[in-house]
């Protein structure tokens, strides 16, 4: 299956999309058509076997439009805008010639109804037929600048496909063939004497109609172009942030070359100030890079030797050699354009009821304006009087509004998101958030840090010491991926031991590794692993303390014995508890998922506030449990950042994955966060509900708007109250319709979440249940934070020790070391003094510098 995207040409409403769509779908092959009216675009899926390209273009042209394939890779800064911007010349050339002839035929034909005075020349029997001809003069530019709605309009009437463009060229054409009409009229009443036919023909002209009901309704497909293009700035600045050129260094010396010339595997310099080309690696320096633009995150970032940069980030101190990893459109920019461009050519499922009212629409609106003005000559009424209803009820009833109502919304909201850091994939996925009642969330790497430490090595074997445990398990983690694994491995090298090979690695799925080392079998793994292996465990009450205490323990085994433990810690991050409380306060119940035993996984549920935790569980497991919640009629979200939790994200209603999680986990994803952190999460579900809300809000409108107006355009109270439309103020008031939807989205750009508790939650609240399913009370309290800027920190072991040393004293509650920034962040309770804090420090063999 094929996915391809096409650019579509003469859409003017919700009619065109819908003709368009149903002409592709009707293709064999074609799986699913989803035309983007704000766009001009359609992104189709079909089968290559069945049908191609070709078909698809050829399908269109017959319904009447233009199109062509635009084709996966584009040139960003070229298109940006391109088609907004070059409507909007167009649009804004036709809108000064219509205003430099409208505004002087309005002055003649209405002039002396509001008291202005006109040249000699046009008063008197001869003079009115000198201003009705130069009110058909004035008029004819007017109608030939703006001959796109007659052409697009009567080719899709005679293709028994009427748009809005139908009813403005019968409406306008109707007034202009009525008005050239009076004219003759007049010539030939003038002939024959008869002055009393010649000055009522000349009231009556209509001329003056045509070219306001034109003139209008341009007007408002500038103001709707203009703020199209609004639409699209999020988009635009994401595209400007890649750099133009890179430096890149070949046989020694420095050159500059344009981006699209950068090849994977070049060695670039990037210097302060800089934007990172490409994605790639750091060989040589360092640098602080503002990733803000991509994720949203405020605070730099410092990178050094071995660190992945992405590109479009800014360097905004040191100077570091990269080699390139990813370019042109694999880098994460790229992706994330492509992620967005994607999001705003979807169609939300709300969209669908628009869609197929707008199919009929038109037509029926036709058979109404033919209905009322015959119903008005039948009552009596003048021809003169029925025409206006007619046109009256022609103009009004444009189902622009409709069509723009869903994608200016999806393509604002999406466009927000991505410069917070929140990618949303879909218009589905926008629909289905904001409406999940439970979110379900991984434990590693999404509640915690995902950077686990070594807190404690116990060994059980006669002859064996703790280095010789950490040196086995750590030997056995190195040929790992998981988390733990590498936490393990890097306390190892940390402390310079030597790892043994490994031959024969395996890795059990929800239990451990395994390996032959020396021609002896070693694993490291849970308790599961052991009751599966047969091995006693003498640890084990030393395993559940540890694990009560929010550690994980992994059993080292030899052979059929156990030697020992290594016990590994995640902190949660600093905004877990903050998220999940947020989360509850939006009404949607918080369970914790995952494969950690369950006195761990407790621990953490209960330093996080979540009130259900299920543990234990392997992959399938999860994806069994989202289904488990489904089928009690929850709406879930599953948030994971790892390769293990790519089947419960896709099985989920909305999945969402962490930015810094596996490219399996973002590929299933319906939502991505950039930032690593879980408050993007009620902030994600927020946005959704505001895109959403808005969508409702325009289709609401539109639809009131042609409910009110066309009967009184039609003047089915003109009997009651004398209430009519003039034609003028009907062509008004529909584009004043279009532009309001148009303006209700771009609120959107103003979005913020609103979170109602502080980043301060107390972490150690007590919550009491059994180890899969903990009680949802909770009390919260504030939390004070310090950062400390500690030197003499250099590897896993100096952070470890820091961090032990602050968390050891009376009423800290949480401490947090970032390596890298050589800073310690402390959450604490009650009266902790920084005199306290530095002291803790000190006494662990470390210097405090500063603490704020």
């Amino acid at each position: 299956m094929k996915k391809e995207l096409f650019a579509v040409t003469g859409m003017t409403c919700s009619a065109c999309s819908g003709r368009v769509q149903r002409a592709v779908a009707a293709l064999d092959g074609v799986r699913d058509a989803n035309v983007n009216l704000l766009k001009n675009t359609m992104a189709v899926s079909f089968d290559e076997a069945m049908t191609s390209p070709d078909a698809i273009v050829a399908a269109v042209t017959s319904a009447g439009y233009g199109a062509s394939v635009r084709g996966e890779r584009r040139d960003a800064r070229a298109e940006k805008n391109d088609a907004v911007v070059a409507e909007a010349r167009r649009v804004q050339a036709r809108l000064i010639v219509s205003l430099l002839f409208t505004i002087p035929l309005f002055l003649l034909a209405m002039g002396p109804m509001i008291g202005l005075p006109l040249p000699a020349f046009f008063s008197g029997p001869g003079g009115a037929f000198a201003s009705a001809l130069t009110q058909f003069l004035l008029a004819a530019p007017v109608v030939f600048v703006n001959f796109t709605f007659y052409r697009m309009g009567m080719k899709t009437l005679f293709a028994g496909a009427p748009n809005m463009d139908s009813l403005i060229a019968l409406g306008s054409g109707a007034a202009m063939i009525f008005g050239v009409y009076a004219l003759y009229k007049m010539a030939f009443a003038l002939g024959a004497g008869d002055m009393e036919t010649a000055r009522h023909f000349g009231e009556h002209l209509y001329f003056e109609s045509a070219a306001m009901i034109l003139t209008l309704i341009t007007l408002g497909k500038f103001f709707e172009a203009r703020a199209k293009g609004k639409t699209s700035d999020a988009i635009a600045k994401l595209m400007d942030l890649a750099p133009k050129t890179a430096t890149v260094l070949r046989e020694g010396a420095e050159s500059v070359i344009p981006l699209e010339d950068v090849a994977s595997g070049d060695v670039l310099v990037v210097k302060t100030g800089e934007h990172v080309p490409v994605d790639g690696v750091i060989l040589e320096g360092r640098g602080l890079l503002d990733e803000s633009a991509l994720t949203g995150e405020s605070m730099p970032a410092e990178k050094g030797e071995g660190d992945a940069v992405t590109g479009a980030t800014i360097n905004t101190a040191g100077h570091f050699l990269m080699r390139a990893t990813r370019v042109g459109e694999d880098t994460t920019l790229a992706q994330i354009i492509r992620l967005v461009d994607e999001a705003t050519s979807s169609k939300a499922p709300v969209a669908r009821l628009a869609d197929r009212i707008s199919g009929i629409f038109v037509p029926v609106v036709i058979i109404i304006a033919l209905a009322a003005t015959v119903v008005w000559l039948a009552l009596g009424q003048s021809f003169e009087f029925a025409l206006s209803i007619g046109i009256a009820v022609l103009v009004i009833s444009c189902p622009c509004a409709l069509g723009l109502a869903t994608p200016t919304a999806i393509m604002v909201g999406t466009g927000r998101g991505a410069t917070s850091g929140i990618l949303l994939k879909s218009a589905e996925a926008i629909e289905t958030a904001g409406g999940v009642s439970a979110v379900v969330l991984d434990k590693t790497g999404t509640v915690t840090e995902g950077t686990p430490t070594v807190t404690d090595i116990v060994p059980v074997a006669e002859g064996v010491d703790a280095e010789a445990v950490l040196a086995r398990v750590a030997s056995l983690e190195k040929l790992s991926e998981h988390p733990l694994g590498a936490a393990i491995v890097r306390e190892a090298e940390a402390r310079g031991l030597n790892l043994s090979g490994i031959s024969e690695f395996s890795q059990i799925p929800g239990q451990g590794v395994a390996g032959m080392s020396d021609g002896v079998r070693y694993a490291a793994g849970n308790a599961r692993m052991l009751r599966e292996l047969g091995v006693p465990n003498p640890l084990a009450d030393m395993g559940e303390k540890l694990a009560a205490e929010g550690k994980t323990p992994l059993y080292c085994v030899r052979g059929s014995e156990l030697i020992g433990l290594v016990a590994v810690a995640d902190a949660i991050k600093p905004t877990s508890r903050q998220a999940v409380a947020e989360l509850e306060a939006m009404g949607m119940s918080v369970v914790l998922l995952t494969g950690d035993n369950a006195a761990t996984a407790g621990a953490i549920g209960r330093q996080a506030g979540i009130g259900r935790v299920v543990a234990d569980v392997l992959p399938q497991d999860k994806e069994r449990e989202i289904r488990a919640l489904q089928a009690r009629g929850e709406k879930v979200v599953m948030v994971g950042d790892g390769v293990n939790d790519a089947p419960a994200l896709a099985r989920a209603d909305v999945g969402i994955a962490i930015g810094a999680g596996t490219d399996v986990a973002i590929e299933s994803a319906d939502v991505v966060l950039m930032k690593n952190d879980l408050l993007d999460v009620p902030a994600a579900i927020q946005l959704s509900r505001a895109v959403m809300r808005t969508i409702r809000q325009n289709l609401f409108w539109a639809f009131f708007y042609n409910s009110v107006g066309i009967p009184v355009a039609a003047g089915v109270f003109y009997g009651i109250w004398g209430l009519t439309l003039n034609p003028m103020i009907a062509a008004a008031a529909m584009s004043f319709s279009s532009v309001s939807v148009v303006t209700n989205a771009l609120r959107l750009r103003l979005f913020r979440p609103r979170f109602r508790f502080s980043a301060g939650l107390s972490s150690g609240t007590d919550r009491k249940g059994d180890a899969s399913f903990i009680s949802s009370t909770s009390t919260r309290s504030q939390t004070m934070k310090r950062v400390l800027s500690v030197q003499g920190m250099n590897c896993g072991h100096c952070s470890n020790a820091v961090e032990k040393a602050l968390r050891a004293v009376a009423g800290v509650s949480q401490a947090t070391v970032e390596l890298a920034a050589k800073t310690a962040s402390v959450e604490f309770e009650g009266a902790v003094s920084d005199e306290m804090l530095k002291k803790a420090v000190t006494d662990a063999g470390y210097q405090v510098t500063d603490i704020h």
